[in-house]
C-alpha cells in the first residue's frame, strides 16, 4: 500500500471511491441513510473545485486507487477507503501523511465530522469525540461524531 499526493485527473475516481466505501456493507447506516447519504458519485467542476482547495492524498493497491484523505485547514473533510483496503493500513498511512503536513503549515490541533463508520479509525488516531450530532439529509437522520485532536509540533 503506497501513500501519494493525487492527481486532478484522479478527483472523478475519488468520487467513485467515496460513494463506494459509503455504500459498502457492512453499515450502520440504513440502505435509505446511505442513499441520502450520496446518490451518485460525484464528479464535475463543483467536486474538482472542492477537491482543489485541499490538501488530497491517495491510498494505492499497486495501480488501483483504494481509498482518499483530504485536509483543508485544520479540518479532515474526506477520509474513505474501499472494502479491500479496510485493515490493511491505509488509513493510518493516509492520517499520518495528512498530520504531517497540517504540522508542516503550523496547525495545534485537527478536526473532523466522523460518520458511525469512521469514528474508531479515527480514535485509533489519537482523536476524541468533543460532541455528537444527528444531521438531516434528504429526509434522513445520519449521526456523527464530532473529534478533534491536538497536534505536537516536533
Amino acid at each position: 500500500m503506497q501513500v501519494r499526493l493525487a492527481h486532478t485527473e484522479e478527483f472523478n475516481a475519488l468520487g467513485q471511491v467515496m460513494f463506494d466505501a459509503i455504500h459498502a456493507l457492512p453499515s450502520p447506516y440504513s440502505d435509505a441513510q446511505r442513499r441520502a447519504w450520496n446518490e451518485t458519485p460525484y464528479a464535475g467542476a463543483d467536486w474538482h473545485t472542492k477537491l482543489a482547495r485541499q490538501y488530497v492524498v491517495v491510498a494505492m493497491d499497486h495501480a488501483d486507487l483504494v481509498g482518499f484523505m483530504t485536509l483543508e485547514g485544520d479540518y479532515v473533510d474526506f477520509a474513505y477507503l474501499l472494502p479491500r483496503a479496510r485493515g490493511t493500513g491505509a488509513f493510518r498511512k493516509l492520517y499520518n501523511v495528512i498530520e504531517a503536513q497540517a504540522l508542516q503549515a503550523g496547525q495545534s490541533k485537527l478536526r473532523v465530522h466522523a460518520s458511525l463508520k469512521a469514528e474508531d479509525a479515527f480514535a485509533a488516531m489519537g482523536f476524541h469525540v468533543t460532541s455528537r450530532e444527528t444531521i438531516a439529509r434528504k429526509g434522513q437522520d445520519l449521526r456523527r461524531a464530532e473529534m478533534q485532536k491536538h497536534l505536537e509540533q516536533p
